[in-house]
Order: structure tokens, then sequence, then C-alpha cells
């Protein structure tokens, strides 16, 4: 598996100070195929959270970090099923996790969030995410939905 840093500054402006050939690819391409990459989601805090866009089953082995399960439909709508943070020192059981749950709420994309620094942070973020995304379905749940 091959990792590609991308600066978001440098993808926004349309340049490419560091030199990257993958990154100037990407961007000749198209800028729709490199953000269709990254969904920034808003916390309850207003604080904002770069995430990494994946299709549940091309997503990669990951290390321990917090992930939004979303269901995509044929129309591009994303409905958040699920806020969640996975912990394990082994990335493949943190990839085994996010596969079973998303596929028992029926995800078909896995959005990661991998820049908490710390596994304090990384729960902060969690709360942060499913208070602000989770508010309407956690309340219709409690009204009888």
């Amino acid at each position: 598996m091959a990792a590609e840093i991308i600066s978001l500054a440098d993808y926004r402006s349309g340049r490419n100070t560091s030199g990257d050939r993958g990154v100037q690819a990407a961007v000749q391409r198209g800028a729709s195929s490199l953000a269709d990459r990254f969904q920034f989601w808003s916390g309850a805090s207003g604080r904002r959270y770069v995430h990494t866009v994946y299709s549940l089953f091309e997503c990669p082995a990951i290390p321990a970090g917090n992930y939004i399960l979303i269901h995509r439909d044929a129309e591009g709508r994303r409905l958040v099923l699920a806020v969640g943070r996975v912990g394990h020192s082994a990335s493949s059981l943190n990839l085994a996790e996010i596969r079973r749950r998303g596929a028992a709420l029926g995800a078909n994309e896995v959005h990661v969030h991998l820049l908490a620094p710390n596994a304090k942070l990384s729960r902060f973020i969690e709360s942060d995410l499913r208070a602000g995304l989770c508010a309407g379905v956690v309340s219709g749940f409690a009204a009888g939905m």
C-alpha cells in the first residue's frame, strides 16, 4: 500500500510546491476526483475535521483514529449512519471493526480522520462529531421513529 501526502492548502490553490508528481497529476486530472477523496465534517463545537473518503470495501487497514460510516445514495446524498473511533494497535483489526459495523448498518462509504495526536483528543473528536452529526438521528430514535 502506497501513501501519498497532499497539502490541502496547495490543493485548494491549484499549485504544487512539493514537487510531488502524484499531486500534480491528480490536479491535472481534475479537481473533482481529488475533491471526492476529502470531506470536511463539523462537530457540535463548530470545529471542522477533514476526512479521507473510501468505499467500505476499498478502505485500507488504518491506524487508530476516527471514522464516520456513510450511506451514499445514487444521487450522491450522504446519510451519516455512525460516528466512531478505533484504537487497536493492529491496523487490520481496526479495518475489520469498521467493515463489520459498516456492513451491519448498510454503509457504503467510510470517512476516516487520522489527525488526532493522541487518544484523548480522538475521543473528543468522536464526541464532537457525534453531537454535531447525529443529534437528529438520536432524537428521532427517542421519539419512536
